[in-house]
C-alpha cells in the first residue's frame, strides 16, 4: 500500500491567511494541518508517501517535512502546476503507485476515527468513506439503497440526492491509474474523482464504509475553527506525530 496526500490548490476561500502559505500548512491547534492526514497514513503502516503540492509552495513543504526520515517514512514530492481535479493525483502519481494499492487522503481532511484497520485490510477494487453532513451540496454524495449498499454517487448535484458526503479518503488498486486517464473533464473542467468511484461501482467493486466519528473538510473559516476544537479536545492522545 502506498499513500498520497493531495495538498495543492490556492485555497482562495481562506484568504488572506493563504496569501503567504498553503492551506494545508496552517496550524490546527498545535500542529500544521497536514500532520493530521499524515497521521492517518502512518498509523496504517504506510511507509512510502507521495505529497502533491503547488509549485509556489514547494519550499514550505520541504522545509517542514523534509525527506520523511523524521517520521520513519519516505516522502516523494510532485508538483501539480494547476488544479485539474482530484482524480489527476493518480495520473501525477502513476510511476509512484506502479502496481501497488494506493490510499489517497486530502491534505485538509481530518478524521476522529482511527481508520488503520480499514486501510490495512484492503485487498482490491475501491473503497471510500461516507459521513452524514448538513451541507451535502459542498461534496460528492452517495445514495444508499434499503440494504445500506451504495447505488449512486454524484458530484455536487444540483438536486438533492443524499445527505451522505464522500469524505476525502480513497483506497484503490492500481487500476485507478488507467481509469483516471480515461476520465473526461466535467463541466467544471476538472477530472472528477466521482467518476473513479462510479467506475468501480459499475463493476460491483466499490465498498462504501460509513465514518462514525467527526470528519472535517477544513476548507472554510468555520470548518477551520471546528477542526481546531476537534484537534484540541479529541485528537491529542491519538496522534503519533
Amino acid at each position: 500500500m502506498r499513500g498520497i496526500i493531495l495538498s495543492g490548490g490556492s485555497a482562495t476561500r481562506l484568504r488572506p491567511c493563504t496569501k503567504v502559505t498553503s492551506k494545508q500548512l496552517l496550524p490546527i491547534y498545535n500542529r500544521p494541518m497536514i500532520y493530521y492526514p499524515l497521521n492517518t497514513l502512518i498509523k496504517a503502516g504506510i511507509k512510502e508517501i507521495l505529497i502533491i503540492i503547488a509549485p509556489e509552495r514547494a519550499g514550505d513543504y520541504l522545509n517542514l517535512l523534509g525527506s520523511g526520515k523524521e517520521f520513519g517514512v519516505r516522502f516523494t514530492y510532485e508538483i501539480q502546476d494547476k488544479p485539474r481535479g482530484l482524480a489527476e493525483a493518480f495520473i501525477i502519481g502513476e510511476n509512484f503507485i506502479d502496481d501497488d494499492n494506493v490510499c489517497m487522503i486530502l491534505g485538509d481532511n481530518i478524521f476522529e476515527d482511527d481508520l488503520s484497520a480499514e486501510i490495512k485490510n484492503f485487498k482490491s477494487g475501491g473503497k471510500v468513506f461516507a459521513k452524514k453532513v448538513n451541507d451535502p451540496e459542498r461534496f460528492g454524495v452517495v445514495k444508499f439503497d434499503a440494504n445500506g449498499k451504495a447505488e449512486q454517487i454524484a458530484e455536487k448535484p444540483k438536486k438533492w440526492i443524499s445527505d451522505y458526503a464522500v469524505t476525502g479518503l480513497y483506497i484503490y488498486d492500481f487500476r485507478v491509474i488507467e481509469a483516471a486517464k480515461n476520465v473526461k473533464p466535467s463541466e467544471r473542467g476538472e477530472i472528477e474523482i466521482t467518476d473513479l468511484h462510479n467506475w468501480y461501482l459499475e463493476k460491483g467493486e466499490l465498498e462504501v464504509a460509513q465514518v462514525n466519528g467527526e470528519w472535517i473538510d477544513a476548507g472554510t473559516f468555520d470548518s477551520l475553527l471546528e477542526a481546531q476544537i476537534l484537534a484540541k479536545e479529541k485528537l491529542q492522545d491519538k496522534l503519533i506525530i
